[in-house]
């Protein structure tokens, strides 16, 4: 049976390109069949990788390598959302909190996908649900990060009223407000001032965004809840939704947002288990290793009862 694996990479940056090339050759030699989702580049670079197919149906492969930072990935998890195949993102931003792997350990990356060595993570989505005056049927859509209401004119903040599973809560003016999934805490909603929500906490994050009011602190309710942002009436301005910073549609004065837990996750490739904590910690710099080496000095830090933890070490 003919394994196959979909690139989905960002085609205007050269070092992307270069890793790409880099990826099919592996691939190929590992005895996949390899589809570009970028046909343009597919067919600039034909023969560089002969082998290497037009996109032929997400579904079709075993998994998706995205070789970029989040915003590729983001725009990888379009392909991907509602199928199985799980995607697995090689970092090639600054960032890359949603990546798993970086370029220099591209190679291993490779050899773990081939030898089927890793393990697949579902992420929660939020699903959103648009009503605009004057329209009959709802627009629906989906994100993995965040869906963000914000004014449409910079002059002059909107107007909106907040929602809980149907019961109003509160009305300010602000520039906007974000919605997020646990993924997207440390996203627009983290720059915001929200709280960051590690991966496993099934909830729904709210952030307004330099809200004029007193009561405009960042919110989370449980999987079963619902928020609705609403333009109101008297906003001077309308507003607009984007979904992940991607997908947006205008939202005219009188729109209401639904927006709650999604029904199908997204899915990602991991190759080896490292808690949360030790992500934010290398994604965000994090200062620890002071404290670290005054524990090695002292003896090992004094641990709650019970403890299970794994022991202190450095990595």
């Amino acid at each position: 049976m003919t394994r196959r694996v979909l690139i989905v990479t960002h085609g205007g940056r050269p070092e992307a390109v270069a890793a790409m090339a880099e990826a099919v050759a592996e691939l190929e030699s590992a005895g996949f069949e390899v589809a570009l989702h970028d046909d343009d580049l597919a067919e600039s670079f034909g023969d560089q990788m002969s082998s290497a197919r037009l996109r032929e149906g997400v579904a079709e492969s075993e998994v998706v390598m995205v070789l970029g930072g989040d915003g590729t990935i983001l725009r990888a998890a379009e392909l991907t959302h509602g199928t199985e195949v799980p995607l697995l993102g090689v970092n090639l931003g600054h960032v890359g909190f949603l990546a798993e792997s970086e370029r220099e350990n591209l190679h291993d990356a490779v050899r773990r996908v081939a030898a089927r060595d890793y393990v697949v993570e579902e992420r929660g989505v939020v699903d959103v649900v648009v009503e605009r005056p004057g329209e009959s049927e709802p627009v629906t859509g989906w994100a993995v990060n965040e869906a963000t209401v914000e004014k449409s004119r910079r002059e002059r903040m909107m107007e909106v009223g907040i929602e809980v599973d149907g019961r109003p809560l509160s009305s300010f003016g602000c520039d906007g407000v974000v919605v997020s999934t646990a993924t997207g805490s440390t996203a627009h909603a983290f720059s915001a001032g929200g709280p960051v929500m590690w991966p496993d906490v099934d909830a729904v994050l709210l952030v307004p965004l330099s809200a004029h009011a007193l009561f405009a602190r960042p919110l989370v309710i449980g999987p079963g809840s619902q928020y609705t942002v609403e333009v109101l009436e008297r906003s001077p301005v309308p507003g607009v939704l984007a979904c992940d910073g991607r997908r947006s549609i205008d939202l005219p004065v009188g729109s209401r947002v639904h927006v709650r837990r999604g029904a199908v996750p997204l899915r990602f490739a991991r190759l080896a288990y490292a808690p949360f904590t030790d992500r934010l910690v290398s994604k965000f710099n994090l200062p620890v290793i002071g404290w670290r080496e005054a524990a090695a000095a002292g003896g090992a830090r004094r641990r709650p009862a019970g403890w299970a933890g794994h022991d202190e070490k450095e990595d």
